[in-house]
């Protein structure tokens, strides 16, 4: 993510978007699992994964979690954001060279800057990997 934006809480308007483009790695997954202490194999060891049904060791779902907190923090609401709080729901693995898309979108403005905001993160072939929502505080 190389592009910052801030909207404060009275920019914002519901069905706003943003899009952010990301090629998964596989240094991002093993710089996760470093970071993270999650060493298992399914993440960490492409034979492994392969004999328990995968085409090749998958990411951590919380990695891919991550990415939607840089882009709340980034790019919707962006700078000075407060994260409060994230539901989630991994339908579908990512693969090291995976071309994803990351997709925000403001669903419902509360009071006292709360914002709610649907978060996605699909393949570039349109399957929908993860998807969850998430509350803030907009920057003022």
């Amino acid at each position: 993510m190389t592009t910052e934006t801030s909207f404060s809480y009275d920019e914002l308007q519901e069905g706003q978007q943003c899009e952010i483009k990301r090629q998964l790695r596989g240094s991002d997954i093993d710089a996760f699992a470093d970071a993270s202490g999650d060493h298992n194999p399914l993440h960490t060891d492409a034979d492994f994964a392969r004999a328990a049904g995968f085409e090749d060791r998958i990411a951590h779902g919380m990695l891919l979690a991550s990415w939607i907190s840089a882009s709340l923090a980034h790019s919707l609401p962006g700078r000075g954001t407060v994260y409060l709080r994230q539901s989630l729901e991994f339908r579908q693995p990512a693969l090291p060279g995976d071309q994803l898309i990351i997709r925000l979108t403001v669903s419902e403005k509360k009071r006292r800057g709360r914002v709610i905001i649907d978060c996605v993160i699909c393949h570039e072939d349109g399957r929908d990997l993860l998807r969850g929502s998430a509350e803030v505080i907009a920057p003022s």
